[in-house]
């Protein structure tokens, strides 16, 4: 009788199988949890970023003398109430020194907002290059009358010797005309200011960055010139001796 080895399977290729399948459920269970991770970070993201939006505009700067707290938009609002002239929104940013020129358009649409709610007479346009608190075209009535009662008052003799050193000499230093005048102006060129006859046309690099004053178009106007160019000589003006 002879006798017969049993033969067992070969079950190495099988086992080595069942390890890469599990490797591979492993492995697409980790992505399926990456991207469960990706997916439920990307709200949260969102929602850090508008949250740190909402703050910017409610931080505080600093304290009023009540101690009531000064605004990111309480200080905005301030920089264009006192404005001459249109703002761009880098330039606002710089000033604030409280976030870039996108968040300044976000604030200003904010104030915006609160303007129509109280029913305000006066809006933050934009136009020039840059942003200016402006009236709304529904009081131009009543502005217009402002205007036209302010233009018939006569030009007075201290108005008039402002004007013409402003005129000959712009642009001019408020120190430059007291100097001539001998007294001091700064009420007379707010008149002329108001009149349209004479406008704030930029700043003196000098300590304090004082005002330089300069003749409007309105002045050409009411005196018959073309340019500047076609005033007198200022030896034309003297008495003859």
């Amino acid at each position: 009788m002879s006798d017969s080895a049993a033969v067992e399977p070969d079950t190495t290729v099988a086992d080595d199988e069942a390890v890469e399948t599990d490797v591979d459920a492993e492995a697409a269970a980790d992505e399926v949890d990456d991207e469960t991770v990706v997916a439920t970070a990307d709200p949260d993201d969102e929602a850090s970023t508008e949250s740190e939006g909402g703050e910017a505009a409610d931080r505080d700067l600093g304290e009023m003398g009540d101690g009531s707290p000064i605004s990111v938009l309480s200080v905005i609002e301030a920089i264009l109430f006192a404005s001459d002239c249109p703002l761009p929104a880098a330039k606002i940013a710089r000033v604030v020194a409280a976030g870039k020129a996108r968040e300044i358009k976000k604030h200003i649409e904010t104030l915006n907002e609160r303007y129509e709610t109280v029913g305000a007479a006066y809006r933050i346009e934009e136009g020039a290059g840059g942003y200016q608190m402006l009236t709304l075209p529904d009081f131009h009535p009543w502005l217009s009358k402002l205007r036209q009662t302010r233009a018939m008052n006569r030009l007075t003799k201290p108005a008039l010797e402002t004007l013409a050193i402003v005129a000959y000499r712009q642009p001019a230093l408020r120190a430059d005309v007291e100097v001539v005048r001998g007294v001091a102006s700064g009420e007379v060129l707010n008149r002329l200011r108001e009149m349209g006859l004479v406008a704030i046309v930029g700043r003196a690099e000098e300590i304090g960055r004082p005002m330089l004053y300069g003749t409007t178009r309105r002045f050409l106007e009411v005196f018959g010139l073309q340019r500047l160019e076609d005033l007198p000589a200022i030896e034309e003006l003297k008495p003859p001796s």
